[in-house]
């Protein structure tokens, strides 16, 4: 994790000046699992720094995504998501909400054999989706045979 690498280590590998504003960015990423994007950092720190800029945030995270400490994740079309945990590790995310939680659970997985032949993996990551419990509850949702049917209280 981000914060158990001595301020010194991190200074001279990422080349960061360590300000007061980017070791509130690292303090608030470390440990945190709910993916957040730039601007809910932003938001969340802006408070004890009201003069920090949103390009600060975003530099910094660009940077730590660079050197590997953080992952950008795809799975969210309107904000980009950081995963503060580098560790390979796969995701569910929930399509009303958007809430990602970790699977850390190891997910065999052998590419096909075209596949494998023309490229060299590197990473695999898997990405589950589907409706968390508490959005479920809220809108009232049921699946029947594959298809999802969602009950708001309107009639067709």
């Amino acid at each position: 994790m981000i914060l158990i690498m001595q301020r010194k280590e991190l200074n001279r590998q990422l080349g960061l000046k360590l300000t007061p504003q980017r070791l509130a960015i690292l303090k608030y990423l470390e440990g945190n699992q709910e993916h957040p994007s730039a601007e809910e950092i932003y938001r969340a720190i802006i408070k004890k720094f009201p003069t920090m800029s949103f390009a600060t945030v975003y530099n910094t995270l660009e940077t730590l995504k660079r050197h590997g400490q953080v992952k950008e994740l795809y799975v969210d079309p309107f904000k980009k998501r950081f995963d503060p945990n580098p560790v390979p590790h796969h995701h569910v995310v929930c399509i009303q909400c958007r809430k990602i939680v970790d699977i850390q659970d190891e997910i065999p997985i052998k590419p096909p054999t075209l596949v494998s032949e023309e490229f060299e993996i590197l990473e695999s990551h898997i990405e589950f989706y589907g409706i968390c419990s508490q959005c479920k509850s809220k809108k009232n949702i049921t699946k029947k045979g594959g298809i999802i049917y969602v009950k708001n209280g309107t009639s067709p």
